[in-house]
Parts: structure tokens; C-alpha cells; sequence
């Protein structure tokens, strides 16, 4: 099942008890633009680099569009407007004032020298720099892209329309950018995290997790859920995984995984696949990878009673229908990866008033407003007898149609 075809299989099934009208389904579902460039540049070697560049802009009733930028091999249209569309439902969910956007350049930017990339990226906004703008499509870092990225987004942007730190958001904290953004994420989802285990009536205290990823995601997930007291017992990124049933010492693995290249050999723990950790007997299983990792296989031999999505799109419909009938409580990716896109918007409101905020007041209305949301979807999810998953979808899908009829057509 394609990316686009996930998305629409849970928005039919939310929008099926919204009784939503097929017109409207259609409307929601459509996109209302898509962007695709080609990116030519000088290359080092003195040749000429073609490269394919997209921005899709899926809806701005409540807002202008927002989302990442990713620079990766595998992008292309069908990848950018899903998760386009899984913009609009993740910061409806959370409730902050946007829409959903995505985009990216076809491109494997570690064979790129950083004067390729930053060619590419400046080439790129002088392609769609008419189409994006603080009150209009607002980007941010994503796969292969970071606050360097972003800094030159935002000074090529200047040259066309002036001083608007505004256009983008994750700029590093020297060139207007915010506090605490690069752990948002990862801080997001330990949060998330928490809310549920406590409605359990429970604590986070040695309970044992179970992390897919050691990027930013993960690793600072790790942090923050280690330091609410939860036993971390295994980690994987691209070389592998390791396993500790005792827990990982977090400080050491982190030293060797940066000398090293990876966590694979670490000395203190018990080598697994990435496909082993995702079946370990853990309590809590936290996918920070990429997307589409929990297959029907694996669901059917998952032992974690709870799984919280940091990654986009980790699970397939047919496994996230398998989990649901076994009884495992999944809490997904549009609510439990939102941490990012809430900051975001603090970075975004902090540029538009040239007022900077501090570090605890950007920790205190992330978790604000990450704990509001998570009570919204708990108490659907509760009245309506569905998923968590559906009602995160539901409660989106709900705002937006609402913004789409109020604002008219």
C-alpha cells in the first residue's frame, strides 16, 4: 500500500464516523497545489547537476501550510503529498494554526559537498520562493536537511522579498531561531509517553523500552523517557541493534556510537536486528525510524502492549487492524511525533513578534500543549469506542472540516 493510499484509509475510516459527506471527503483529501522544479547547479567537478525539487501544499483552512523539507533519493511525489496531508491532520490534532505541507529534492545530499548543498538549496528557492513566505508555506528540516539548510532558505528568501526570518522555521538559535527546537521532537514523544501510561493508572518507573533509531528522534526520546524513570533496554540505527535486559547505559553507548559510527558492537549488550528489536519482550516499543517498519508479520509477534509512533507512517494499515485486535495500545505518529511542529510554531510566533522566548517557557507550552491534545483524543477515543489512532484522526478531520465550511467556498 502506498504512502497516499495509508493516509486515505484512515481518513475514510475517521471520516466515516464524522459523516462526512463525499464531496467533502473529496475536498479534504485534495491537495491545492503541487510544486515540481527542476534544480539545476554547477558542480564541483565542473558538470551540471540535475535535480528534481517538490513542494506540495495540501490545505490552508486554518492556516498557512507547514512542514518539513527532506533531501533524500526516495522522494517523490506520492511520498511528498502524504505526508503533506498528514501535516494538515498532525497540527489540527494538536490544534495550532496551519495547514499541511511537504517537500523535498530527489538527491542524496551526503554525495554533496557543502558548497553543492548549499547551491542546491539556494537554486531551489529561487524556483518556489513566490510560493512560500511566512503568511504562506512555511518549511522546516527533515530528513538530510538541518538549521544550516534552513539559514540559507531564509537568506536566499531575503533577496527576493526582504527581512522575513518567518519563511522557515528549525534556524539555528543564532539566526533567529528558537530554544530547545533540535529536542522537541524527541521531548514530544517521551511526553506522549507518559500521558498514557498514567491514564493507566501507572508510572514510567522501570518499565522497559524499546527504541527503533538513535537519530535526533530517538536518541533524545531515550534521554527523556530514561529520565522519567523508564529502563531503556535496547536501541538500533542503521549498523543494527543492541539489547541489554537490564537497561543501557545511555551516556556510554552514546560516546561509543559517535566514535564508532553506529551502536552495532557495543561491548555491554547483545547484538539484535533492527527487525529482532521491533518483537522484543518490552513494555513500551518506540519506532524513530523510517516509516513502514511494522509489517503484519511483526505485528503479529510484537510483545510491547504499548507503541508510540515516533517516525511518520511506521505501520502499515493491515498491522496497525492486528495490533488493535490484540489489544496493543498504539498512539500515532500526527500526535505522538507533534512535539516539532508545536515548536515550530513558537519559532514561527517568536519571528512575527521579534520577541525571544526562553527555554522553560518553550518546554512549558510544548508540554501544554502536547498533554491538551493527548486529552482531546483520549476522551474521543473513549466516547467513541475507537482507536487512538482513529481519534487523533477524527478530532483533526473535524477541526478542519469545520474551518473549510466556516470559511467557505
Amino acid at each position: 500500500m502506498k504512502s497516499t493510499e495509508a493516509v486515505a484509509y484512515y481518513f475514510n475510516k475517521a471520516a466515516a464516523e464524522l459523516g462526512l459527506s463525499d464531496s467533502m471527503k473529496t475536498l479534504l483529501l485534495t491537495p491545492e497545489r503541487s510544486i515540481k522544479v527542476e534544480v539545476s547547479i554547477p558542480m564541483d567537478n565542473g558538470e551540471i547537476g540535475n535535480f528534481v525539487g517538490y513542494r506540495v501544499q495540501h490545505d490552508s483552512s486554518r492556516g498557512p501550510f507547514k512542514g518539513g523539507l527532506r533531501y533524500h533519493p526516495q522522494v517523490d511525489t506520492d511520498e511528498v503529498a502524504a505526508l503533506a496531508s498528514l501535516m494538515t491532520w498532525k497540527t489540527a490534532v494538536v490544534d495550532v494554526p496551519y495547514g499541511g505541507g511537504k517537500g523535498g529534492i530527489q538527491v542524496d545530499p551526503k554525495k554533496l559537498s557543502r558548497g553543492e548543498l548549499e547551491r542546491l538549496t539556494r537554486k531551489f528557492v529561487q524556483r518556489i520562493h513566490d510560493f512560500i513566505g511566512p503568511k504562506i508555506d512555511i518549511p522546516a528540516p527533515d530528513m538530510g536537511t538541518d538549521g544550516q539548510v534552513m539559514a540559507w532558505i531564509a537568506n536566499e528568501y531575503a533577496k527576493f522579498h526582504g527581512f522575513e526570518p518567518g519563511v522557515v522555521t528549525g534556524k539555528p538559535v543564532e539566526l533567529h531561531g528558537i530554544v530547545g527546537r533540535e529536542e522537541a521532537t524527541g521531548r514530544g514523544v517521551a511526553t506522549i509517553t507518559r500521558e498514557v501510561v498514567k491514564r493507566q493508572g501507572r508510572t514510567l518507573d522501570g518499565m522497559s523500552v524499546a527504541i527503533q533509531g538513535f537519530g535526533n528522534v530517538g536518541s533524545i526520546s531515550a534521554r527523556f523517557l530514561a529520565g522519567m524513570g523508564a529502563k531503556i533496554v535496547a536501541i538500533s540505527d542503521v549498523t543494527g541493534g543492541v539489547y541489554a535486559p537490564d537497561g543501557l547505559d545511555l551516556e556510554e553507548l552514546t560516546k561509543y556510537s559517535k566514535s564508532a559510527g553506529g551502536v552495532k558492537g557495543f561491548s555491554h549488550a547483545k547484538y539484535v536486528t533492527n527487525e529482532e528489536l521491533l518483537t522484543l519482550p518490552v513494555d513500551i516499543l518506540i519506532p524513530a525510524a523510517l516509516g513502514d517498519v511494522i509489517t503484519t508479520e511483526i505485528a503479529r509477534n510484537m510483545k510491547a502492549r504499548l507503541i508510540v509512533e515516533g517516525a511518520n507512517n511506521p505501520t502499515f494499515p493491515e498491522a496497525d487492524e492486528i495490533l488493535n485486535q490484540n489489544g496493543v495500545i498504539v498512539v500515532p505518529d500526527i500526535l505522538a511525533n507533534a512535539g516539532g511542529v508545536i515548536v515550530s510554531y513558537f519559532e514561527w510566533v517568536q519571528n512575527l513578534q521579534n520577541f525571544r522566548w526562553t527555554y522553560e517557557q518553550v518546554v512549558r507550552e510544548q508540554d501544554s500543549k502536547m498533554s491538551q491534545a493527548f486529552d482531546k483524543v483520549y476522551e474521543v477515543a473513549k466516547s467513541r469506542n475507537l482507536s487512538l489512532r482513529l481519534a487523533a484522526f477524527y478530532v483533526a478531520i473535524e477541526r478542519v472540516a469545520k474551518a473549510t465550511e466556516l470559511g467557505g467556498f
